[in-house]
C-alpha cells in the first residue's frame, strides 16, 4: 500500500449532516446531485432529512453547506467522525 493511499485510509472522516426542507425522494437525489462534485467525497448515503457523507477530509462543513444550499435545503447541524481504517 502506497504512503499517499495508506494516508488517504488514515484521514478518512464521517460528516453526519442534519438538513431542513426535504420532504420527498425528489429532495433525496437533489441533495446528493449536489454532494457529487465536492472534493474528497467517498460516498454519501442521503435520506430525507440528513445525510452520512464519508470523506477523506477535504469535504469542509462549508463546502458541505454550499452544496447543500445550492439544492435548495438548510443544514441545520453536521457532525465529524473519524472513521477507523480497514486495513
Amino acid at each position: 500500500m502506497t504512503g499517499v493511499r495508506l494516508g488517504a485510509i488514515l484521514r478518512r472522516m464521517i460528516t453526519r449532516l442534519r438538513i431542513s426542507g426535504m420532504s420527498c425522494q425528489h429532495c433525496v437525489n437533489a441533495v446528493f446531485t449536489a454532494l457529487t462534485p465536492v472534493p474528497g467525497i467517498v460516498s454519501a448515503q442521503v435520506s430525507i432529512g440528513g445525510a452520512v457523507i464519508e470523506h477523506d477530509g477535504r469535504a469542509t462543513r462549508e463546502l458541505l453547506e454550499a452544496a447543500v444550499e445550492s439544492a435548495g435545503y438548510s443544514l441545520d447541524d453536521a457532525e465529524d467522525t473519524r472513521a477507523l481504517p480497514v486495513l
